[in-house]
């Protein structure tokens, strides 16, 4: 199923904003819509129709982000490169 990438960035979004809820809508174009639940009421769109790949990418942007987990050695690393530079 082609939708597959697209449920899964909507899971990441709701995963990173757990005070909100977002779904997708998509069209008989195939085209992705970003919606936000309003309870009761109907759906909020969020973005414009899009087509899979720019979904994605706009879903992935969209929201609170997460940080990217660094370690020890990464760190040592980047120091590294930085000395080789110099």
């Amino acid at each position: 199923m082609r939708s597959t990438r697209a449920t899964y960035a909507i899971e990441r979004l709701n995963a990173r904003s757990p005070g909100q809820r977002y779904s997708m809508i998509r069209t008989a174009t195939e085209l992705f819509i970003l919606a936000k639940n309003a309870g009761d009421d109907l759906p909020i769109r969020v973005s414009e129709p899009l087509e899979l790949d720019a979904f994605v990418k706009f879903v992935n942007a969209y929201g609170p982000q997460i940080p990217k987990r660094v370690s020890k050695l990464d760190v040592a690393f980047e120091k590294q490169l930085h000395k080789k530079d110099s």
